[in-house]
């Protein structure tokens, strides 16, 4: 059975390089690729930062109810096409989803039994400085997201676990471990136990 993992967490937090270690340190997971109408920045490539399609392309797969979320921020459309979670069940993988908290809201209503994870930086003051230390936005970028992670953070009672990034080694460790035990938790007990009570019936 494929286990869904959605992974949220307020821009800067660290999400997309623990989520890239958890890659490295857990076998069998995939990651699910966002479908995107906005153009592709810098060195993206289609497939592997973003499966970029046109906004033609995307309303219609709406239309066809293709998506297991979706969302139009700053006049472009985000999604998770359900191909994603296909091709994990297919493969026998659980399924890995870097989704911001509406997609996740909306995700939850669909498969109910997704495991939800938010990443945050232990304050707003470390926030903000890795904004900075990026060198990727504009003060007024800046400050847009430091409003938009205090109503992002306010959801974190949603999420089945919190992870603060306090350093990334040990949040990575601890994003892996919780992969492992609700793989664990959610095995199907009976068959690891009936060859055992055989054993002892034998």
């Amino acid at each position: 059975m494929t286990t869904v993992f959605i992974i949220s967490a307020p821009s800067g937090s660290g999400k997309s390089t623990l989520v890239a270690r958890l890659m490295e340190m857990v076998p069998r997971l995939h990651f699910s690729v966002s479908y995107t109408t906005r153009e592709p920045r810098g060195q993206e490539k289609s497939g592997e930062s973003y499966r970029y399609i046109s906004r033609e392309e995307f309303e219609a797969a709406i239309a066809r109810d293709e998506f297991l979320e979706y969302a139009e921020v700053f006049g472009n459309y985000y999604g998770t096409h359900r191909s994603e979670l296909d091709g994990a069940r297919e493969k026998g993988e659980d399924l890995v989803l870097d989704i911001d908290v509406q997609g996740a809201r909306q995700l939850r209503g669909k498969i109910p039994d997704a495991v939800s994870i938010f990443i945050l930086a232990p304050s707003r003051e470390i926030l903000e400085e890795r904004l900075r230390a990026r060198s990727e936005d504009s003060e007024q970028v800046i400050e847009r997201r430091l409003r938009e992670a205090a109503k992002e953070i306010r959801n974190y009672a949603a999420y089945d676990y919190i992870v603060v990034n306090r350093e990334v080694g040990a949040a990575a460790d601890t994003l892996a471990a919780i992969v492992k035990a609700e793989r664990i938790r959610r095995c199907r007990m009976e068959d690891e136990i009936r060859p055992i009570l055989a054993s002892f019936e034998a």
